[in-house]
C-alpha cells in the first residue's frame, strides 16, 4: 500500500514539476536559505500554491517527495515513518533532500522532522496551519527552521498570471492604463488564489467550496470541534464584517456562543487556518492594545464575494482589505509592526506601520474620488495622528511621522501642510512598488 502511494506521488511530482509556473515574490528569499542546514517551512492557506512553489524551488536538484494530504492514507490508518523512509529511498535512491507536503497531517511530525534533520537530511516542509509556526516549531525546532509564507498571489504575481507586462514606455498610454485598471478591479473582486487567476474558474463557486473545505479540514477536523455549526457561523459572520471592528464579547452575545474563552478559541482557529487576520489598535500601553476592539480582515478578497450575504461588497473596504494583505505579504507582522490608530478626537487611521520602535508610515485607503471634503477628512486624521505620535515619542527621531500616504483608485498628487507632506497615490502603483521590508 505505502509503496504504491510513494510511486503514485512520484509520478504526480514529475507531472507537477513540468507545469507552467508563475514566479513568486518569495522565491529569492527561499532560494537564499535552500542550502542552509535549517529546515525550510513553507506555510500558508490551502490552494495558495505552497506545493508548486516548493516543487519549483527544488526542481534543479534530486529530491524525494511525499504528500501527507493523500486521502488514501486516511483509510490506511496511519503510517510508520521508518517504513515511509524505506519506500522513499527504494523509489528515489540515495537522495538527502526531502519535500514533505501538508506535514501537519502526520501525528508527531515535529519529532520525525527533528530526527531527519539530525541525520543530515535537507528538509522542506509545507503546512496549512499557522499553528505550525508557533507552538510545535518553537517547541521542537527552535532556531533550526526558516519560515517562508506563501499567500494568494500579490498584484505583481496576478499580472504575471494574466500575462500582462508593464512597459514603462507605454504605461502612460490611456489604453494600457485602462487595461491595468480593469485587471486591478478583477483582482479586487476575485482575489489572488492561483486557480482563479490562472485557470479563470468561476471565483464565486470555486472560492465558496474552498472556504468550506478549509473550515472543515483545518478548523473543525483538526481541532475536533464539537459544535461545527457555531464555528461555521462565526467564519461567515467575520467575512461579512470584514474591515470592521469587533469585540469578542459582542460576537459571543450575537452568535450565542458558550463563553468569551470559547469565542476567542474559535477566532484563533480561524486565524491559524489562514482564513482571517485580526488587527490591533496601536498604543504604547499593552493593556489598551489588548482591550480595544480589533479589526478583522480576510486572507483573500475573493472569499468576500464568494461568502458574503450582501450583493455588492463595499469597494472601499475591499481596497482596505487588499492593502492590509499586501502589507502582510511584505512581511509586516499584524501583532508587532502593523496596527490601526485612533486619535484623541476619534479619527481613524487605517494602518500604522512600525519598524522596531519607530512608526515609519501612516496609511489611509480611500475609494471615493478625492473631493475637498474627502481630502480634509482623510488628511486631518493623518496630521492629527502624526502630531500625537510625535508627542508620545512614536518616532525614533522624536519628530512627526514623515511618511503619510492616502491610497486612491487612480489619483496621484501631493498635499503639503505645516512641514508635512501627504502623498496621494493610486492603489495599483503602490501594489507594484518593491517591498521595503
Amino acid at each position: 500500500m505505502l509503496k504504491d502511494i510513494v510511486l503514485k506521488q512520484k509520478q504526480q511530482k514529475e507531472q507537477l514539476s513540468a507545469l507552467l509556473y508563475i514566479e513568486r515574490t518569495q522565491e529569492p528569499f527561499a532560494k537564499k536559505w535552500l542550502d542552509s542546514n535549517l529546515i525550510k517551512v513553507v506555510l500558508g492557506p490551502r490552494r495558495a500554491g505552497k506545493s508548486t512553489f516548493s516543487l519549483m524551488l527544488l526542481k534543479d536538484r534530486p529530491f524525494m517527495y511525499f504528500n501527507f494530504d493523500d486521502e488514501v492514507l486516511g483509510s490506511a490508518g496511519g503510517i510508520e515513518t521508518n517504513d515511509l523512509m524505506k519506500e522513499l529511498h527504494a523509489a528515489y535512491g540515495d537522495v538527502k533532500t526531502l519535500l514533505f507536503d501538508e506535514i501537519q497531517n502526520l501525528p508527531g511530525w515535529e519529532l520525525f522532522a527533528n530526527r531527519l534533520h539530525r541525520e543530515g537530511y535537507n528538509l522542506v516542509l509545507t503546512g496549512s496551519n499557522a499553528h505550525l509556526l508557533s507552538k510545535e516549531l518553537a517547541t521542537h525546532l527552535t532556531g533550526r527552521h526558516m519560515p517562508v509564507e506563501i499567500l494568494p498571489f500579490d498584484f505583481k504575481e496576478f499580472l504575471r498570471a494574466k500575462k500582462f507586462v508593464i512597459d514603462p514606455e507605454y504605461a502612460s498610454l490611456p489604453e494600457k492604463r485602462g487595461e491595468l485598471l480593469n485587471l486591478m478591479e478583477s483582482y479586487l473582486q476575485s482575489g489572488g488564489f492561483p486557480e482563479v487567476a490562472v485557470n479563470n474558474v468561476s471565483p464565486k463557486d470555486y472560492l465558496g467550496v474552498l472556504f468550506d473545505s478549509l473550515l472543515f479540514k483545518d478548523v473543525i477536523k483538526r481541532h475536533r470541534v464539537k459544535f461545527s455549526t457555531q464555528v461555521a457561523n462565526l467564519g461567515v459572520h467575520l467575512i461579512n464584517n470584514f474591515a470592521n471592528l469587533y469585540t469578542v464579547r459582542k460576537i459571543m452575545e450575537m452568535l450565542n456562543l458558550k463563553s468569551a474563552t470559547t469565542t476567542e478559541k474559535y477566532i484563533n482557529y480561524l486565524e491559524e487556518a489562514y482564513l482571517i487576520f485580526s488587527l490591533l489598535r496601536y498604543s504604547p500601553k499593552s493593556i489598551q492594545r489588548i482591550k480595544s476592539p480589533r479589526k478583522v480582515y480576510v486572507v483573500d478578497t475573493g472569499f468576500v464575494n464568494a461568502k458574503a450575504i450582501q450583493h455588492s461588497p463595499d469597494k472601499g473596504k475591499l481596497m482596505e482589505n487588499l492593502v492590509f494583505m499586501e502589507l502582510v505579504k511584505r512581511g509586516f507582522n499584524p501583532k508587532q509592526e502593523l496596527f490601526y490608530y485612533k486619535t484623541r478626537n476619534d479619527r481613524e487611521v487605517d494602518f500604522l506601520v512600525k519598524k522596531g520602535t519607530e512608526v515609519t508610515e501612516l496609511i489611509q485607503v480611500c475609494y471615493e474620488s478625492i473631493s475637498t471634503d474627502v481630502e480634509q477628512r482623510e488628511t486631518r486624521a493623518l496630521f492629527e495622528a502624526s502630531e500625537e505620535l510625535s508627542a508620545k515619542g512614536g518616532s525614533a527621531s522624536g519628530g512627526k511621522v514623515s511618511k503619510l500616504t492616502v491610497l486612491t483608485c487612480d489619483e496621484k498628487r501631493e498635499l503639503k501642510k505645516d512641514g508635512m507632506t501627504v502623498e496621494f497615490k493610486p492603489l495599483w502603483e503602490w501594489l507594484l512598488e518593491k517591498a521595503q521590508n
